[in-house]
């Protein structure tokens, strides 16, 4: 949860882009994070949000790496 915080707020006050590789990392590290404590704990509804914010993250940051 702290990584994506942590986007948000660089983000937030321009330190990083919101379309960065560094977002896209600290944003689907800190989803895939929450996903697994999600599941551990089997709270579902959460860790199929967070799963959806990883995929998300994983396709922003493979089109980075495609263009």
């Amino acid at each position: 949860m702290g990584a994506i915080v942590l986007a948000y707020a660089l983000a937030s006050f321009s330190v990083i882009e919101a379309t960065g590789l560094i977002f896209q990392i600290l944003n689907g590290t800190g989803a895939l994070g929450i996903v697994f404590v999600s599941f551990y704990k089997k709270a579902y509804q959460p860790g199929v949000l967070n799963l959806i914010w990883v995929l998300i993250a994983v396709v922003a940051i493979a089109r980075r790496f495609l263009q």
